[in-house]
């Protein structure tokens, strides 16, 4: 069984106990949520797709900590012109553990 879900202007597809990094939550370590956008839901041969979203559908996951990604450096160059502009960015993330499935 696994679902598809949008959060933080993402879609991810999950299956019970899948971990995942998704845009920062204001959430502590080991608090649970529940995401209703729910775009799909597939369990064994029947499939469920919602209109955008399937009513009563519900992902439920745990928080497990949050944190920064890797840096990623952005480089600004002009040839033959002397000039070079170096900037980085780490986007935050929370890491979440899938815990249930219901459609």
């Amino acid at each position: 069984m696994y679902a598809v879900i949008q959060t933080g202007g993402k879609q991810y597809r999950v299956q019970e106990g899948t971990t995942l990094k998704i845009e920062k939550l204001e959430l502590g370590m080991g608090d649970s949520i529940e995401f209703d956008k729910v775009l799909m839901v597939q369990s064994g041969e029947s499939v469920k797709v919602g209109l955008p979203f399937i009513e009563g559908g519900k992902v439920s996951a745990t928080v497990l900590s949050q944190g920064r990604h890797k840096k990623v450096k952005i480089i600004k160059f002009r040839r033959r012109k002397h000039h070079m502009k170096q900037m980085g960015h780490r986007q935050y993330y929370t890491e979440v553990r899938i815990t249930g499935i219901s459609a």
